[in-house]
């Protein structure tokens, strides 16, 4: 149990470190530090990102920068998809599955890569020339609903919970940088708009692993209360270390580990 409440504390430290897509090392964690296979460890990793991510979506929330009407929109979405995922990840053998997750996990640390360097900075400070679908209004504090905007969060949704189900991720890899590219909204909304998001598909998707009986609790539970200490933990340290450095350290992290997933099922 330690070693469960150690590996979900990690898992706590880095999500909290470097944003949402952080929780995307729960189900590698559990597959080498626990043996479990990727089908087992799935709901396990969702269970806990999804709990974390709660709590960050709660913090959002008192704050008031939460988009919640958007962020209804995409977990509605997501929600209905994410069976889908489970079902396939059920009917899938695990070295296929273990391989998938690895080449995800790759592009998840290319990207994290790319958010560190000082060309990202600069073409984020440029701006963007053409509006996104999704336009804040400054006066009423709302999104302006269009076709095009719904549209773009509704894919983003389908594609969060069909991954959140097959691979266990809480899909904060997909919202993150869809929420940027769709809408004007700050980094701190994005943020607590994506976690509500997370938080939604991922207890779904608990919710259906546990009724369909592929939820192990004995190791679900303590690896949850791990990840929700680490959470708080990192918090603290989060805003006293430069965010390159820590997408830099992520992106590394999460190529050691695809690696030695493709290892893992190649070997």
């Amino acid at each position: 149990m330690m070693s469960v409440l150690l590996l979900g504390f990690t898992v706590g430290v880095i999500l909290a470190l470097t944003g949402a897509g952080g929780g995307i090392l729960a189900v590698p964690f559990l597959v080498f530090g626990v043996g479990l296979s990727m089908a087992e460890a799935g709901p396990i990793g969702l269970l806990a990102v999804g709990l974390a991510a709660t709590l960050g979506a709660v913090m959002g929330l008192k704050n008031g920068i939460v988009r919640y009407k958007a962020a209804l929109l995409t977990a509605g979405a997501g929600i209905v998809c994410s069976p889908v995922g489970l079902w396939l990840a059920q009917r899938t053998p695990n070295a296929p599955l273990t391989i998938m997750f690895a080449l995800l996990l790759m592009y998840v640390a290319w990207r994290a890569f790319q958010k560190s360097r000082p060309a990202h900075a600069r073409a984020k400070a440029s701006g963007r020339g053409k509006p996104p679908p999704c336009v804040l209004d400054e006066n009423r504090g709302k999104l302006n609903w269009t076709g095009p905007c719904a549209w773009a969060l509704t894919a983003s949704g389908v594609v969060s919970g069909v991954l959140s189900g097959l691979l266990g991720v809480g899909g904060g890899f997909v919202m993150v940088p869809a929420l940027q590219r769709y809408t004007n909204l700050t980094t701190q909304s994005v943020l607590a708009t994506s976690l509500t998001v997370i938080a939604l598909v991922s207890m779904s998707g608990v919710v259906a692993s546990s009724a369909a009986g592929h939820l192990q609790w004995a190791v679900a539970v303590p690896f949850s209360i791990g990840a929700l200490s680490g959470m708080l933990g990192g918090r603290l340290i989060a805003a006293r270390l430069p965010e390159p450095y820590l997408q830099k350290g992520f992106a590394l992290v999460s190529t050691l580990v695809a690696v030695a997933l493709l290892v893992k099922v190649l070997g």
